[in-house]
């Protein structure tokens, strides 16, 4: 294991990475503002002009804040996932949490689009994102049900969710079939990810998800790095195997289903962040889980920033740029970590 020290400067790094992330972030769109411009809005009570105090407060520091919170518990969930198949290839999808998300979405917009109506007149922006959620916890229960009172070994969650990803991508196909040509590009583009909702109050509501996950999941790191020597042995040292799946799966569940809810389905960086990190610092996972956070959190900053630049003032669905930055930078490290042990 890296001496202690050694451990706290990779989080101090990773985090002032992250704040230099985010304050060039909060430069780059449509109306280019200077970075001290941005840090007089930010530190200052010396006035800056309405417009740059609005466009900065309002507009986007919330969408920063958000993508961070966003790519942080994508990076966690998708640690906890892989932790628990004990599989680097594993993916919060795995679980079939994405695909009930966006079949309960799809229903409600195609079948129901009065019902959307009704309660966004009560709901406001959040009528979308609580659908979702919505879905997502359906799929996590349906995959608890499935699994029933079974030896819970990583085989049956893996089949458990194969099998609500199929019933799910059924209705998913249909309802893209039934759907309109207006209603199909808006769920594609919401599908895809976007963080063009962002506001203070989804900050907040995924800010507290991400403040009550986070701690949860490190508090069960020890049974995780325990379960990576194999389930006989972690049920010798005293570890409920049992139990400790589904916490991590109700973890990752509420993880997953509050970042798709409020942001669509963003790919890659559950896949991606973990594997990374474990290259790079170790299988230990009190030490993975913020380092994941930070190190997803940043990832997708960069790639909202591009997603707002490339085609601009047209904005590109993130999930795309998360994609092509991880794609290639994670075949990159296999060819590598390949060399290594040849």
């Amino acid at each position: 294991m890296k001496p202690r020290r050694a451990q706290l400067w990779h989080h101090v790094l990773l985090l002032v990475l992250l704040m230099v992330l985010m304050g060039f972030a909060l430069t780059i769109g449509s109306s280019g503002i200077a970075l001290g411009e941005v840090l007089q809005t930010l530190f200052s009570s010396n006035p800056v002009s309405d417009d740059i105090r609005v466009i900065i407060l309002q507009v986007r520091l919330p969408r920063v804040c958000l993508a961070a919170i966003i790519g942080a518990l994508l990076g966690i969930s998708g640690t906890a996932i892989q932790g628990l198949f004990r599989n680097p290839l594993a993916e919060p999808s795995i679980l079939g949490v994405t695909s009930g998300a966006s079949l309960v979405t799809m229903i409600m917009l195609i079948m129901f689009p009065s019902l959307i109506t009704t309660l966004g007149q009560w709901l406001g922006t959040f009528v979308i994102p609580l659908i979702a959620c919505t879905g997502a916890l359906i799929a996590m229960l349906m995959v608890l049900l499935i699994q029933g009172q079974q030896s819970g070994s990583s085989a049956n969650l893996i089949l458990a969710g194969i099998a609500v990803n199929l019933i799910a991508g059924a209705g998913i196909s249909l309802s893209a079939y039934l759907a309109t040509d207006h209603q199909l590009r808006s769920l594609t583009f919401w599908a895809l990810g976007t963080l063009s909702a962002a506001s203070w109050p989804r900050v907040l509501v995924t800010g507290l998800t991400l403040a009550m996950v986070l701690p949860a999941l490190i508090l069960s790191a020890k049974a995780l790095n325990v379960m990576l020597l194999g389930d006989s042995e972690a049920r010798h040292m005293g570890f409920n195997i049992q139990r400790t799946r589904r916490v991590i799966i109700v973890l990752s569940s509420l993880a997953i289903a509050s970042a798709v809810g409020f942001t669509g389905n963003i790919g890659f960086i559950g896949l991606v962040i973990p594997h990374i990190n474990r290259m790079m610092f170790g299988p230990q996972h009190q030490h993975l889980f913020p380092l994941t956070a930070l190190t997803g959190a940043a990832l997708l900053v960069l790639a909202d920033c591009l997603a707002r630049v490339i085609i601009a003032p047209a904005e590109i669905p993130v999930g795309i740029i998360t994609a092509c930055i991880g794609g290639p930078f994670f075949i990159f490290l296999l060819i590598k970590n390949r060399r290594l042990t040849v």
